[in-house]
């Protein structure tokens, strides 16, 4: 099989969607694989040593996807993207499309078998393609908090770990799961006073258990939502329900509430958000301030550590590229974690949470293989 590897083009996405060692691998399974010339440079790779892999570098992106089967990418294709995809094409990338109308049709209308990393889900119901972006995602929102409520940046002025004889920060996080877990470690790390919120008790149980009294566990409910909102320095939505849209838990009003300068970072833009007042902002115009508060909704925060970030997703994406690229229809009959990353298939939805975002029934996909 041919598989491009392109450069991404979304606002300072500096992460690409293949290391070398990655294509390495793809070529020794006997495959062909085109890397966009410059696309790894972001992450510190360069052509050479795609070269040196195995790959052969394109210049031209036009031809990189017409000779190509599959495409891996890391993040969704944009609009000015979409010419160049050709019927019957696998797309192998983060799609999030609940909250992407516009590009589900777009891969409906073309036929693309678009195979998402976000839904790929394990007996466990862990997402493995998810976790590692949702590690950094979580380590970075805190770390992008501190960095806001400094004055200059317009926010309180607080340092969240005080110092002897001044009140230490309140950081407030909203979802227990992979990316509450990791803004936690660093929260407590900075010395913050912490607070995280779900809705699993067993799942309290064990935060409650890894950080014992170095964080405040709540039931998340809109009364324990409110007071801790209106109370912290910081919030970070750290919603997630796999593949589907993420729930609305911070209302304005609660915004409206809090006191002028805080910050509220939304790791849950690009499955739509789960604070109300939030819209999705980019690396280059990152804030937008509502009620007196600062909101971050970057919706690719790992693009802003590509080196860690790059690395670090191949990990995990690379043993179902290398599956894919043996034959999508017998992947997805032979691995059922993989058969869940499947959203779009000749035109239908089948995934349950994209489609009942659409609000559709979802297709049968062994009905379509």
């Amino acid at each position: 099989m041919k598989i491009a590897v392109p450069k991404e083009i979304k606002n300072r996405e500096f992460r690409v969607g293949l290391v070398p060692g990655g294509v390495r691998a793809l070529v020794k399974d006997g495959h062909i694989v085109l890397v966009e010339k410059g696309a790894g440079l972001g992450s510190g790779i360069t052509d050479a040593e795609y070269e040196e892999a195995g790959a052969l570098v394109v210049a031209d992106k036009g031809r990189l996807f017409a000779e190509s089967a599959m495409v891996i990418k890391v993040k969704e294709p944009l609009e000015e993207e979409y010419p160049l995809f050709h019927e019957g094409q696998i797309l192998y990338a983060y799609l999030h499309l609940a909250a992407a109308p516009g590009l589900t049709a777009f891969l409906r209308r073309a036929a693309i078998k678009a195979v998402a990393y976000e839904t790929i889900q394990l007996a466990d119901a862990s997402l493995p393609l998810l976790t590692p972006m949702s590690e950094v995602a979580g380590r970075m929102g805190v770390q992008i908090g501190a960095q806001f409520l400094e004055k200059h940046y317009g926010g309180r002025g607080i340092l969240l770990g005080g110092v002897p004889g001044t009140s230490r920060g309140v950081v407030t996080i909203i979802g227990g799961g992979v990316v509450g877990i990791n803004a936690a470690k660093v929260a407590v790390g900075m010395g913050a006073r912490v607070n995280i919120l779900d809705i699993s008790a067993p799942r309290l149980a064990y935060l409650d258990d890894v950080f014992g009294s170095s964080v405040t566990t709540l039931m998340s409910h809109d009364e324990n939502i409110a007071n801790a909102v209106v109370g912290a320095d910081l919030v970070v939505g750290a919603v997630l329900i796999p593949g589907a849209r993420a729930p609305s838990l911070v209302t304005e009003a609660m915004v409206g509430r809090m006191r002028p300068g805080s910050v509220l970072v939304d790791v849950a833009v690009d499955q739509g958000g789960c604070i109300e007042t939030c819209e999705e902002t980019s690396h280059d115009d990152p804030v937008r301030i509502k009620h007196g508060v600062l909101h971050y909704a970057v919706p690719n925060i790992p693009g802003a550590v590509p080196n860690t970030s790059t690395y670090a997703l191949t990990n995990v994406t690379l043993k179902y590229a290398r599956e894919i690229a043996r034959g999508l229809e017998e992947a997805v009959r032979q691995d059922e974690a993989l058969s869940k990353g499947v959203n779009v298939y000749k035109g239908e939805l089948t995934c349950p949470a994209v489609a009942r975002s659409a609000g559709e029934k979802p297709a049968e996909l062994a009905a379509l293989l």
